[in-house]
């Protein structure tokens, strides 16, 4: 009889609801939430995740995402789409991340690194974890094949432009050392909402690469994030911030804009409303002392 694999996602969000939280009272004070990233300050460290493909759900849908996080004071991240999408979001007043496909034309790579960095993006980065296809060999997006990446080709990138350059999909320790080798200044924490099945939920290794890291990257989480008690454990763990996806899709398909301010806006309420539970005064000081795992489950 053939065995199924877990799910990535179910392993991932049993773990991030594993991890419990201790409650301190005394000196508490109203937290502030302000997040500062290579010179911008923001309201929240919470992000919108790398999406792509959003006009079936909200007319210019990545616009309209960029436009709700600006609203909210939030850190934009961009997947896939045609460089006048990508001008369209920044032009809102949204700070934008664009992270790129790993294509097998690499010189398709080179060109939206440089016009990122034309239009006025924050930072601009590849997306590793995207190479290859559970049955086909190479993964093939939108008639392009993507190739994995090497070390050597990742300086050369990262060497190409003035912007900080992040790498999404680090899940490891030893590729978080790589990545910084090669100059990597922001890693997302991430196994692309299970590409493979059994990975490890990015919570589990976040401590091993915040300790890895240290001061020379930020870093950021995504997969299975859905509320400010789960930013706040990202947090403690070691993450500069952490990435929401599919909890903005129904409210941006309803409200647009306001949908999505909405759901950024609750979710930072709600990661206040514990930090001033925990005494934790601003972003800087959350304890990680504060997180413990329930070892019983795992």
């Amino acid at each position: 009889m053939e065995r199924k694999s877990l799910s990535s996602d179910v392993i991932t969000r049993a773990y991030i609801d594993s991890l419990l939280v201790e409650v301190r009272h005394l000196d508490a004070v109203m937290p502030s939430t302000e997040m500062t990233l290579f010179g911008k300050t923001f309201a929240t460290p919470v992000a919108t995740a790398a999406l792509s493909h959003l006009a079936n759900q909200y007319p210019d849908g990545m616009a309209a995402m960029a436009e709700g996080a600006n609203q909210a004071g939030a850190l934009v991240f961009s997947g896939m789409g045609p460089k006048d999408e990508l001008e369209r979001m920044v032009k809102t007043g949204a700070q934008v991340i664009k992270i790129i496909k790993p294509y097998a034309d690499r010189q398709s790579v080179m060109d939206k690194i440089r016009h990122a960095e034309e239009i006025g993006c924050l930072a601009v980065g590849i997306d590793t974890d995207h190479a290859f296809d559970r049955r086909h060999g190479y993964d093939v997006i939108e008639g392009m094949e993507m190739f994995p990446l090497s070390s050597s080709e990742l300086k050369e990138m990262v060497k190409a432009t003035k912007l900080p350059f992040f790498i999404k999909g680090v899940l490891s320790r030893k590729e978080a050392r790589k990545c910084l080798d090669c100059g990597v200044k922001g890693m997302v924490v991430s196994h692309h909402n299970g590409r493979l099945d059994c990975a490890v939920p990015p919570l589990m290794v976040l401590p091993e690469i915040a300790e890895e890291v240290g001061q020379d990257a930020v870093l950021f989480v995504d997969c299975a994030i859905q509320s400010g008690l789960d930013v706040f454990k990202t947090l403690a763990l070691g993450a500069t911030g952490a990435c929401v996806g599919r909890p903005l899709m129904p409210p941006l398909k309803e409200k647009g804009p306001e949908g999505v301010r909405e759901v950024i806006a609750n979710i930072t309420n709600d990661l206040r409303y514990t930090m001033a539970m925990t005494a934790s005064p601003d972003l800087q000081h959350i304890d990680p002392s504060l997180v413990r795992l329930a070892k019983h489950v795992w």
